[in-house]
């Protein structure tokens, strides 16, 4: 099923949003799913487990 048809997605606000962007990200069974909440017209994108992971390493370390 694509993503943009997921209905019942709980959506957090990233800590790091500030006025010049928005991150969001939500919880599926498979996967961490991010999207940019100041553009939803844009889609969403979904990323496995050690995606999501490696995201989190890069950024922790900047």
């Amino acid at each position: 099923m694509p993503i943009d048809e997921r209905t019942e997605m709980t959506w957090r606000k990233s800590s790091y949003s500030n006025a010049n962007g928005c991150l969001e990200v939500s919880l599926s069974v498979s996967s961490v799913v991010v999207r940019d909440a100041k553009a939803l017209s844009s889609g969403n994108l979904a990323l496995g487990s050690q995606a999501w992971r490696a995201f989190l390493i890069t950024v922790a370390s900047t």
